[in-house]
């Protein structure tokens, strides 16, 4: 864009000093603590966000900014500055700013020139000035205060050829602007110092295409540097981030800059300045001043240092070596693992995982000891209700005899008869097929007594199915009966009238049967005969299925109850005191309950409830 002629540009200030002076409220009596920040350049230079954001963000809330811009270097020259002069003269005259803030070089000498008719004995503080710049001025009065920086060129360039060492030419990219032309000079006198490095090149003044094509041809033992630039040599006007994004997106090899609003752009990096940080300095000071510190009582750094800013998408671009990059540099635009991210919680969450893995760990192995525990106490268990049921086929051998001996008498009695009728020689073939009927009835009852005696003695696995239970103390009855009938007792036995199913160990729940009515039978052995009664039952409610075996005998002693289930507790003079112990043992282990309590009319009543609800169904009539 052509520049402005100055009589354009006086036109143009006192048409802005009129709008603002019909646009601005009227000033209100008493309003204090106000800031007025007056930028170099214009209001949308990215330097310029950043700054105004880092000041807002530590400014007192009881404090308000203002924000004036020169819009260097677009504008300038002498009736320029007047008419800005008489602008701010009239706009900030009542009440005037407390704190004043140069953001800039060109800014600082402008308030450093006009503050005697501007802002008379109002404190300033300067933001954003170059060390060199203040070195080439006199000394500053005692009222004007701040912390100088460093825009690091020759260290950024030093950067570039360290990351890049195949590098043979550095490539210099500048504007034609005055402020262009500072950095062109600037930069002129700072590459010598790497002329036994590299060759240097300088873009100067060229315009915008020229330059584009230039670079977009460039080797791979190039680097390119550049501050951007306001204005190219075609005329047109650049923010100078734009002009360093256009440059990086052609070049064909890295491009550095040295202001951190170009991260982003396309650029490595550089070492920086931090706009936002001096925004932030600048208004730590302000607030002193407003808090009514003397200027001269302030104890400020000697500069603010740049610091290394380097893009991590460039990095993985051009291969640079991860480990050449400092470990106090600023990296953009890397995706953090979440170690780097959260290290802390990281940490943390780790010792906690491991924890938790340890005591799951230990959890498992205590729950695999315990299973081992209980496998050997379940064989155990099994091991010893076998015995226990060797012990009572032992007190049944009587009866066991007796049983088997009445098929087997039988048996010899028709054999007998059946020689009788062969020696007679008459043809009595009727006779003898009732006898062989005889004889094959009386074989399968002694055959079913000694299978049923097998399953009862045998060692074997516990098997869990649903069975009757009707049905399996109908199974044992004939022992118990015959049992019951040697000692002179009477058995009575009933059934409930439907079927109910209980899930489980057949053999195991007959054991507990056989345990409780043998029990039964020894209570009332030495008893009047009206008193030896054992009555056998299974019941069947709502919840729960039922055994029952009650006694008339002499009772259980209210002490004796609670250690009747005690192993190796028992009442009689030669028993071992393991029959009801493994009898609630089995019981348990199907899900029941066994407990024993006085008969009302005398004697003991033992009952074994199963819950529905656990593997018990109810069936159809029996």
């Amino acid at each position: 864009m052509p520049t402005a002629s100055p009589n354009a540009r006086s036109s143009l200030v006192w048409l802005l000093v009129a709008c603002c002076f019909l646009l601005a409220p009227p000033a209100l009596a008493g309003e204090a603590r106000h800031v007025l920040v007056l930028y170099s350049n214009n209001r949308l230079l990215p330097a310029n966000l950043e700054f105004e954001a880092g000041l807002r963000e530590t400014l007192v809330n009881s404090a308000e900014s203002s924000a004036e811009f020169l819009d260097y270097p677009r504008f300038d020259g002498e009736s320029y500055i007047r008419a800005l002069t008489l602008f701010l003269n009239e706009k900030y005259a009542q009440p005037p700013p407390d704190v004043l803030v140069a953001a800039g070089e060109e800014s600082l000498d402008f308030l450093l020139r006009h503050r005697a008719e501007l802002f008379p004995r109002i404190p300033m503080v300067h933001a954003a000035v170059a060390r060199s710049f203040l070195s080439s001025l006199p000394p500053l009065p005692a009222d004007v205060v701040g912390v100088p920086i460093q825009y690091d060129f020759p260290g950024t360039i030093a950067l570039a050829l360290r990351w890049h060492p195949q590098a043979r030419r550095l490539v210099v990219v500048t504007g034609t602007s005055a402020q262009d032309r500072a950095w062109e000079a600037e930069l002129r006198g700072e590459v010598a110092r790497f002329q036994d490095r590299v060759t240097a090149e300088f873009l100067a003044g060229l315009p915008t295409d020229v330059v584009l094509k230039r670079l977009s041809e460039l080797g791979g033992d190039a680097v390119v540097f550049t501050p951007g630039y306001f204005e190219d040599g075609a005329g047109h006007q650049f923010v100078p981030r734009e002009a360093a994004r256009l440059i990086a997106a052609v070049s064909t090899a890295p491009v550095y800059g040295p202001f951190d609003t170009f991260i982003g752009t396309g650029i490595v990096g550089g070492s920086m300045p931090n706009f936002a940080a001096m925004g932030r300095k600048a208004g730590e000071i302000a607030n002193a001043l407003l808090d009514g510190v003397a200027p001269t009582a302030l104890r400020l750094p000697e500069i603010m240092l740049p610091i290394v800013n380097v893009d991590w998408r460039q990095v993985r671009r051009w291969d640079i070596d991860h480990n050449a990059i400092p470990g106090d540099a600023i990296v953009w635009f890397k995706t953090l693992t979440l170690l780097e991210e959260h290290p802390t919680e990281t940490a943390v969450s780790t010792a906690v995982f491991l924890m938790q893995t340890g005591l799951i760990a230990g959890l498992l192995l205590e729950r695999r000891r315990r299973r081992r525990v209980e496998q050997a106490m379940q064989q155990q268990r099994f091991e010893l209700a076998h015995a226990s049921r060797l012990a009572v086929a032992g007190e049944l051998t009587g009866v066991i005899a007796h049983e088997i001996n009445q098929p087997l008498g039988a048996i010899l009695s028709n054999a007998d008869a059946a020689d009788l009728l062969l020696a007679s020689g008459a043809d009595r073939r009727n006779e003898l097929r009732a006898i062989l009927a005889d004889i094959r009835r009386d074989d399968l009852r002694a055959s079913e007594i000694i299978h049923r005696l097998r399953a009862l003695l045998a060692k074997q696995s516990v098997e869990r199915q649903p069975f009757d239970l009707n049905s399996a103390v109908g199974e044992v009855e004939p022992v118990l009966r015959a049992e019951a009938r040697r000692r002179g007792i009477a058995l009575e036995v009933r059934t409930a009238a439907t079927a109910a199913i209980l899930v489980g160990d057949r053999i195991q729940i007959q054991q507990v049967l056989l345990n409780l009515v043998l029990n039964a039978l020894d209570a009332v052995a030495d008893l009047p005969e009206e008193r030896r009664v054992v009555a056998v039952s299974t019941e069947r409610d709502a919840d729960c299925l039922i055994l029952v075996v009650r006694d008339h005998g002499h009772g259980i002693a209210p002490e004796h109850l609670p250690k009747l289930f005690d192993s190796f507790f028992s009442t009689k003079h030669r028993g071992m005191g393991l029959g009801l112990s493994i009898a609630r043992t089995l019981v348990e282990a199907h899900g029941g309950r066994l407990r024993a309590e006085p008969n009302p009319g005398g004697g003991a009543v033992f009952r074994v409830e199963w819950p529905m609800s656990n593997g018990t169904s109810t069936l159809g009539p029996a």
